[in-house]
């Protein structure tokens, strides 16, 4: 049997092509406001990030997940997003 294609996406944080499993996705659905999408199957624009604080603040910095999203993003997702790589970085 052919061994199954990896889905590869890029982190917004360090530009770098990862796994798509190891990343979170950052949705902006057509109607509503962005959210975490941690399944990776919600309908809309996504944007991945590293499951590292540093790629989280980098991309926060300098504003490219609302680049990615064109969306402004409210500060409560990213309060989500860094409890998630919080509870990634303890396991």
């Amino acid at each position: 049997m052919k061994p199954r294609k990896v889905p590869m996406r890029m982190c917004v944080g360090c530009r770098e092509m990862k796994p798509k499993r190891e990343l979170i996705r950052v949705v902006k659905p057509k109607e509503g406001e962005v959210q975490m999408d941690p399944g990776g199957k919600l309908p809309g624009r996504g944007a991945y990030v590293c499951r590292s604080r540093d790629c989280l603040m980098r991309a926060v910095k300098t504003r490219q997940l609302e680049r990615a999203l064109s969306h402004r993003i409210d500060p409560a997702v990213f309060e989500a997003l860094d409890a998630q790589v919080e509870s990634a970085d303890g396991e």
